[in-house]
Order: C-alpha cells, then structure tokens, then sequence
C-alpha cells in the first residue's frame, strides 16, 4: 500500500501536513485573471483576420530584418567597445584608465534617446567629416538614420559591456596573470589567453540578458525614421486605423527573436560553465537516527 508523502505514521499519531489554503486562493486568483484576460482578447474589438494578413506582410517583414540586424551590430559594437574600455578601465595608465572612467560615466549617465538625437543631429555642430583639405563629406550624408542608430545603440551598450566585462576579469584569481607572466606572457597575451576564457563564465548571462534588452531597444529608433518593425507597425496603422492589431503583430515578431535568443544564451552559459558546475552532496551512507 503506497502512503501519502504528506503524511507521517508516528506511533499512533498521524502527523499530516497543513493545507496551504492561502497558496490555492492565490492560485485560482491568479488563473482566474489571466483567463478574464484571454477572454478579453478572444472577444473584445480585436480584428483577428488584421494580425494574420499582417504577420507575413513585406513591411513587417522589412523591419523585423532592420531589427535583428541592427541587435546583431549594435551588440557587437558594444561588446568590442566595452572589452577594450574595460581593459583601458583597469591599465595602469591613468590618461587611459580616466578616458574609460570618462566614457562610462557620460553614456551611462544620459538617457538613449538622448543620445540617438544628438547623433542624429550631428550635423549641427559638424557639417562636415573627413580630413580637412583632402577627404570630406557631408555629416547629413553621412550619419543616415541606420548610422545613427547603430552609434547611439553600439556606444551605449559598449560603457555598460565595459562594467560586465571588468567584473569578468576581476573574478579570476589575480594568480593566474602572475603565472602567465612568469613564463613570458605579456599583459595582453594573459589576458586573451588565459583571463578572458575563465572570465566568460562570469560575463555571458548579463551580456546575454543586454542582447535580450537590445532587440527591444531598437524600438526607440524610431524617433529618428529607422524602419524598424514598430516604427513600420506605425506607418501601416496610421493608414488603416487598425493600431491593436497592428502592434499585436508586432509584440508576436519581438517574442519570437526574444526567445531564440533566450535559448542561444542557455547553450552558451552551459558550454562556458563547463568544469564550474556545483557538485551535488554526497549520499549518506546510511540512516541517521
């Protein structure tokens, strides 16, 4: 006979545990709401028949390829920008360390948009860009909405890369670069060959998470015309007035990159935690009483 593993025979006693009654009315609550919820959308104004003629149209489609791409450049951006700005962070060299510390401190500390704008107008305080006397070019020719946006993205992400990647680093045991150099590596060498492998472990889930945030900060590009998806969202319901549908679509698109992404980082944490995982308790022997 298989007993209850909520209940326990002691002597003659039965000892069986409470019922949680606090964790049920919680739970049908909270079922409740998310079906009034579901309800609502099954049921409510929506046009359906809108957010499937939609899902594949050539304009969303446009810009769900103008978001991934400008994802994939803006976090590549960063990450090269904040590795070097975390190696500047932690040199010796004060004009190098405080150029860093400079860098952090202003593109951390002004809001994206605000940045997306001042590179957007940048033509404003440089008309033009090149070498004086031998190459120049128009700055409105040159920093196009896409320029612009992939500057203001790429920058910012770099000054908080720059943070995730000097923990990296500052969570490997100082003994290990004093061994590198002991036996002829440089610096640089060390860190690239020994510092920067053990430090993934450490770096890849919050940069993981920023490639996440990343796909959707795009969406704030289209302040300055990027035809990203929302921004392309945008133009099609101010024709058709069909803004619900329109931006249901447009979640849908960002919930499937978002979990593709979701999935490369779980595979990619668990192949830089090779050798780290934690090892379960051994097993008693016998039974203690």
């Amino acid at each position: 006979m298989t007993r209850d593993p909520a209940e326990f025979v002691l002597g003659a006693s039965r000892i069986v545990r409470r019922p949680r009654w606090g964790r049920w009315l919680a739970a049908t609550l909270l079922v409740a709401i998310l079906a009034w919820i579901g309800w609502s959308f099954a049921h409510g104004q929506i046009h359906w028949p809108t957010v499937g003629r939609f899902f594949t149209a050539p304009a969303i489609l446009s810009g769900l390829a103008n978001t991934v791409l400008m994802a994939f450049c803006a976090m590549v951006v960063g990450i090269v920008l904040g590795t070097v700005f975390a190696v500047m962070y932690l040199s010796p060299n004060p004009v190098m360390q405080g150029t860093a510390l400079f860098y952090i401190w202003f593109f951390r500390g002004t809001p994206l948009l605000l940045q997306l704008l001042i590179w957007f107008n940048l033509a404003l305080v440089f008309p033009t860009i090149g070498i004086p006397g031998l190459v120049e070019f128009r700055t409105v020719d040159v920093i196009t909405p896409f320029v612009a946006t992939l500057l203001g993205l790429g920058m910012n992400q770099g000054a908080y890369t720059a943070e995730v990647v000097r923990a990296g680093i500052l969570s490997v045991d100082r003994g290990q670069i004093e061994a590198a150099q002991s036996v002829g590596m440089t610096r640089l060498t060390a860190l690239r060959r020994i510092v920067l492998p053990q430090a993934m472990r450490v770096i890849i889930p919050p940069v993981g998470n920023e490639a996440v945030s990343m796909v959707k900060l795009t969406s704030v590009a289209s302040v300055i015309q990027y035809a990203e998806i929302l921004r392309n969202a945008q133009t099609i319901y101010y024709a058709n007035a069909r803004t619900i549908e329109l931006l249901i679509v447009a979640a849908i698109w960002y919930l499937a990159v978002v979990t593709v992404l979701q999935v490369g980082q779980h595979f990619l944490e668990k192949h830089f935690s090779r050798g780290y995982a934690a090892r379960r308790p051994a097993k008693p022997a016998g039974d203690v009483r």
